[in-house]
């Protein structure tokens, strides 16, 4: 008898900045490799993979990668949204990303419907980190998503990480393993509820 192929959540990263190899873009690179290490699938787009077109409607054709980051987000049983604190909210550039869910308004599973999402902030102090977040959470509310129970919040006046971006700060290193374990957690339950109910 063939054994049952296991379940592997596969969980999208999007986020960090302009500039490679940004705060957030470390961040979601460790948190894959904790996605993994509990069994997930991760892919990512991070950093100058982000500088799409202006959203718009009347543009149905798609560049390459923004193609990538929609079916991506179609496809994904889980995400991650990282971005820095910009004046006192997340920046154009990962609002610009999200803009793209709209392609996913017709899908049997509409926006980010029936996925856990996790959200990363990143400032140079507390108080843009704790706008940047809510503001993440409320634009995964809107997208019919559930926000994870763990927000991660780095404030990078801090050491956060070393000089080959593994993450140094004990607080922030938990804060992602919490994060990672919750996504991986969350996809599985509703894979086993999504299977139960087909089943009859």
């Amino acid at each position: 008898m063939d054994k049952a192929v296991k379940f592997q959540p596969f969980v999208v990263g999007i986020g960090g900045t302009t500039r490679a190899g940004s705060s957030t873009e470390k961040a979601l690179n460790y948190l894959g490799h904790q996605v993994e290490r509990l069994g997930g699938r991760w892919t990512m787009f991070a950093g100058p993979q982000l500088l799409f077109p202006t959203y718009s409607l009347d543009h149905a054709v798609r560049e390459p990668t923004a193609q990538k980051m929609v079916e991506a987000m179609r496809t994904c049983d889980a995400m991650v949204i990282a971005s820095p604190g910009y004046h006192g909210s997340f920046s154009g550039l990962i609002k610009n990303a999200l803009d793209y869910a709209e392609d996913l308004h017709d899908d049997p599973r509409p926006y980010l419907s029936g996925r856990a999402v996790g959200c990363i902030a990143a400032g140079l102090g507390w108080q843009a980190i704790g706008t940047t977040l809510a503001n993440l959470r409320t634009v995964v509310h809107a997208l019919g998503a559930w926000p994870t129970p763990m927000g991660v919040a780095m404030n990078t006046a801090q050491k956060v990480f070393g000089d080959s971006g593994e993450v140094v700060n004990p607080e922030v290193r938990e804060e992602l393993d919490t994060l990672a374990s919750q996504l991986v957690e969350f996809s599985l339950m509703r894979h086993a509820y999504m299977a139960k109910s087909a089943s009859g």
